[in-house]
């Protein structure tokens, strides 16, 4: 089992930033993909951005050029800088966490999510 740990929302007015972070614990093995996912209210969540086990990135058309997601392997954590807010951010944040385990194969796991909200 892997435990997620996020932290860093709240209230923030447009045009500030926040940084969440994501603490993974627990049986990590071999990790394939690892990042935030958002969900505001009434609709789909959506991925925001994320690591591949490539190393590459991925980030919603909707947040390139004012988010950034970074990592430090040796803490299993990632995090989410989050520049020139906007009140569309304004959702809950998920960390979720994809690897491949002997045994059993693929599984993915989600944190509890953190409340992210913009607005003046």
């Amino acid at each position: 089992q892997v435990q997620l740990v996020e932290s860093g929302g709240g209230l923030v007015q447009p045009g500030r930033s926040l940084r969440l972070s994501c603490a993974a614990s627990g049986k990590i093995f071999s990790i394939t993909k690892m990042g935030w996912y958002r969900q505001a209210p009434g609709k789909q969540r959506e991925l925001v951005a994320a690591f591949t086990s490539g190393g590459s990135t991925n980030y919603a058309d909707s947040v390139k050029g004012r988010f950034a997601i970074s990592r430090d392997n040796t803490k299993n954590t990632v995090y989410l800088q989050m520049d020139s807010l906007k009140p569309e951010d304004t959702a809950v944040y998920y960390c979720n966490l994809n690897q491949f385990e002997p045994g059993w194969g693929s599984r993915s796991y989600w944190g509890q999510g953190t409340q992210v909200t913009v607005s003046s």
